[in-house]
């Protein structure tokens, strides 16, 4: 039978956040650099980001990675992000998820105990250090493109709550930050369908009122993902805290979230509650944790930023030939509102329009 997609797919989560990774099938992707093949992917192959992640073959809380070359001799190889509704320019726990299949599939030589490499994301070249042993890769540390805070205590209006303060701050993606206190919500399993859905409505209301626009880079989206944060505490002298992002359209995310926790980093260091080189602990609602820290401190344009150190681990769990049956009436998926919810009908250039409110005031 002849087959009209036939895609190599890798199924890997870190941390409990699934990362699925094509290595076979796409073909040519033009541009220059990873971002170039991002935008040529999201406006003319767009079905491929659908076919893969939405229902039958997908679920609203699968994300996805296609690796692709990179022109950058720097780069070992190149990776672009496919989400629910949008390209991230970054994502930790997907890159943790690459650089896992690409050793322990041995796409790229491994060396053990540690293999340094460097791989191109959207938001630019990101540092590698895996942990190598017995042919697994068994801890994953990246260095990330600079974070920064766009917004410290801003205030906004939100339905049913009125006045409440938000910060918002980027880590590869952009987040509207809470304290989860301030809502009167728990970062607790048992509350996650609550904390999604007023996370959407506090998240609308962000990138309805504030401006962000990336520096250099008007094509970045705007605020896209909300992060509740836990208290800081201490204990055995690390400081460590629970967080959940809430991922569009509108389910948690299962690891501590990469960007998130990069983006966290840059609050906390503008707040004077984490030095450079100090240990941080993230933890998701899930309970599986990130080991974070400031590697460096740098500029963004006008803006003070951080540079952030991720480190968690991945896991492949399964292999997949991801085929299309011509005669199959869903070649791009489906996404019905029981799980995909009342967003689900966006349209990726609402989205767009949505995710860059903000930056065209």
């Amino acid at each position: 039978m002849t087959w009209e997609r036939n895609l190599e797919i890798v199924d890997a989560h870190a941390e409990g956040e699934i990362g699925r990774v094509i290595i076979d099938g796409v073909g040519e992707v033009p541009g220059e650099t990873m971002f170039d093949k991002k935008i040529w992917l999201e406006r003319n192959r767009d079905e491929i980001r659908q076919f893969v992640l939405f229902e039958p073959r997908g679920a609203v809380w699968h994300n996805a990675n296609i690796i692709l070359p990179s022109n950058d001799p720097r780069a070992a190889m190149g990776y672009v992000i496919l989400e629910s509704t949008e390209y991230p320019a970054m994502s930790g726990s997907n890159t943790m998820c690459v650089a896992t299949v690409l050793l322990e599939r041995g796409i790229v030589p491994m060396q053990e105990p540690v293999t340094d490499l460097t791989l191109e994301s959207a938001a630019g070249l990101i540092t590698v250090r895996c942990e190598c042993s017995n042919g697994k890769v068994t801890s994953v540390r990246f260095v990330n493109q600079p974070a920064f805070v766009y917004h410290r205590d801003a205030v906004i209006e939100i339905e049913g709550f009125g006045s409440r303060r938000i910060d918002v701050a980027y880590g590869g993606m952009t987040y509207a930050m809470v304290e989860s206190e301030d809502f009167g919500v728990d970062i607790d399993p048992s509350e996650a369908r609550e904390l999604c859905d007023l996370g959407e409505k506090i998240k609308m209301a962000a990138a309805e009122q504030l401006q962000v626009s990336f520096p250099g880079n008007p094509e970045m989206p705007g605020i896209t993902n909300i992060e509740f944060m836990g208290p800081l505490e201490r204990n055995d002298g690390i400081l460590t805290a629970k967080n959940t992002v809430v991922v569009s359209p509108g389910r948690g995310d299962r690891s501590p979230c990469g960007t998130g926790s990069s983006a966290r980093l840059a609050l906390m260091y503008a707040r004077g509650e984490l030095s450079v080189g100090e240990k941080f602990i993230h933890q998701s609602i899930t309970g599986t944790t990130f080991t974070c820290e400031i590697d460096g401190l740098a500029t963004v344009g006008s803006y003070d930023a951080v540079i952030p150190a991720i480190a968690g681990r991945a896991w492949i769990y399964g292999f997949t030939q991801t085929v299309l049956d011509p005669s199959d009436p869903y070649p791009n998926g489906h996404a019905l509102a029981d799980t995909w919810f009342d967003t689900s009908n966006l349209t990726m250039e609402q989205w767009r329009r949505i995710a860059d409110l903000n930056s065209r005031k």
